[in-house]
C-alpha cells in the first residue's frame, strides 16, 4: 500500500516521545504525530491522549525525501474533539464549586497551621511556667 499524502490510514501506536507518537502503518512503515497534531486543545504530555497498541486514525500530512512520514490524529478525526481528554479528565464543574471547594481546603489549612504553631507555642493562652 502506497502511502500518499492526504491519505487517511489506520495504524497502531508503538512508541511515545515528549515530542509525539510513532504509529505503525500498514506494510510496516512508521511514521510520527507530532505532539501539535495529536489534539486540537493544548497538549502537555501525549500519554494522557494515546498509550501503545492503541488503534488510531491518522492522515499523512508529508512525506519528506528521505521517507520521513508526517502524521496527524487531530486533521484524521475533524468531527471528534479532544478524545482523549474526555476519558482521562473529570467533567467540568462550575467556578462556584471550585470557588466553595478552594475556600473549604484553604480553611482546613489554615486550621491545621494553627494547630500545629500553638502547639509549639504550648497552645493559646496558657502559661509556661
Amino acid at each position: 500500500m502506497a502511502i500518499d499524502v492526504g491519505s487517511i490510514v489506520e495504524g497502531v501506536v508503538t512508541g511515545i516521545t515528549n515530542f509525539g507518537a510513532f504509529i505503525e502503518l500498514p506494510d510496516r512503515v512508521t511514521g510520527l504525530v507530532h505532539i501539535s497534531e495529536v489534539a486540537d486543545a493544548y497538549v502537555k504530555d501525549v500519554r494522557d491522549y494515546l498509550k501503545e497498541q492503541d488503534h488510531v486514525k491518522v492522515k499523512v500530512i508529508h512525506v519528506d525525501e528521505k521517507g520521513k512520514i508526517g502524521l496527524s490524529i487531530k486533521q484524521a478525526n475533524p468531527t471528534v474533539r479532544n478524545v482523549g481528554r474526555e476519558r482521562r479528565l473529570p467533567p467540568t464543574v462550575s467556578f462556584e464549586d471550585k470557588l466553595a471547594k478552594f475556600i473549604k481546603d484553604s480553611d482546613e489549612r489554615q486550621t491545621e497551621f494553627r494547630r500545629a504553631t500553638d502547639s509549639k507555642r504550648g497552645g493559646r493562652g496558657s502559661s509556661r511556667y
